[in-house]
């Protein structure tokens, strides 16, 4: 096996475009689950309609690239108030509910028919972000990057750009959590109960996490839409939610800079096993039949969740985690 290839592609894959879009969405989805509580299984869902706002923005009204930005993190904030406002006050299970079937809503409307003059239909929206990469710095000829890990100058922008995002929200959120709001969610966190006897409106600061969470993984659909240079509808499906969800706990919940990481550990992993299969494939030791078509994104996929079971059997908290304050088994 060359193993110098194998390591190369892992390293790509964990500073890659994608990677950074789940780090973005990851951040996102810490600051529902991991400091206020908020079960939300619809991330994706605030990544397509930030995505479509952007897309439908540029395509149908030739809005510049800034205003479609607002506009596509605009959405995700109507989003959030449109799923916040019956379901905040009720128990968690109900947002889960709720915020895995609208995902499902957004997704199979901007696939139907009827909206195809607006969002493309199955085909989506492509072809919109020529805007965008007229302010890159970088030869879109020309390949960059350090020693064999080389990537052109298009990819190299919006890694650059995806990752400089991932920083900046990462340390809005870590300034957020140390000021007085912060300790406010953690505390309805904990116990909702508690923080209501103290006076503190839960009520109005869950749906201001929900908002805040919602746009972070808008911004992380943006990022994805226009790396792609496409917007379709079926990119954005409910795994996508539980593979970030993933990235989140692989890292360790409640914690800053645990998004990040479990993004870049959860593309590395994924690599590392496609490319060891092939590997063992190539050399004999496994048969050809066992990756055989689909056969071998599936087994990889299971690999990473007996990965994934095994980690939450031995350290539920995660890498980062801190058991003592986060209890997973307990939400």
């Amino acid at each position: 096996m060359d193993w110098d290839i194998i390591f190369r592609n892992a390293i790509i894959a964990g500073f890659s475009r994608e990677a950074a879009v789940y780090a973005i969405a990851a951040v996102g989805l810490n600051v529902h689950f991991g400091y206020t509580g908020l079960l939300n299984f619809g991330q994706v869902g605030f990544m397509a309609i930030s995505a479509y706002g952007v897309g439908i923005s540029i395509t149908q009204y030739n809005a510049p690239v800034w205003l479609a930005f607002i506009i596509g993190l605009l959405a995700a904030v109507v989003l959030a108030l449109l799923l916040g406002v019956p379901t905040l006050r009720l128990r968690s299970d109900y947002l889960a509910i709720v915020t895995i079937a609208a995902s499902e809503i957004i997704r199979l409307t901007f696939r139907s028919v009827a909206l195809t003059d607006w969002s493309g239909g199955s085909n989506g929206i492509n072809g919109f972000a020529d805007g965008y990469y007229r302010f890159s710095p970088f030869d879109p000829s020309q390949r960059y990057g350090f020693g064999n890990v080389q990537v052109f100058g298009n990819q190299a922008w919006i890694i650059v750009v995806g990752w400089t995002l991932a920083i900046l929200v990462t340390v809005l959120v870590w300034l957020l959590m140390r000021s007085p709001w912060g300790r406010v969610l953690k505390s309805i966190r904990e116990d909702e109960d508690a923080a209501r006897a103290l006076g503190k409106n839960a009520y109005f600061y869950k749906m201001q996490s929900l908002i805040l969470g919602g746009m972070i993984g808008g911004l992380a659909g943006i990022v994805l839409s226009v790396g792609q240079q496409t917007v379709q509808p079926d990119a954005y499906s409910p795994p996508v939610t539980f593979f970030i969800w993933t990235a989140l706990i692989l890292g360790g919940v409640g914690r800053i800079w645990s998004p990040i990481f479990g993004s870049i550990a959860f593309w590395m992993i994924l690599s590392l096993t496609n490319n060891l299969l092939d590997g063992l494939v190539n050399v004999g030791i496994v048969p050809s039949a066992v990756t055989a078509g689909v056969r071998g994104g599936s087994i990889r996929f299971v690999l990473v969740g007996l990965g994934l079971m095994l980690l939450m059997a031995f350290r539920p908290q995660g890498v980062f985690g801190d058991r003592n304050e986060m209890m997973l088994a307990d939400r």
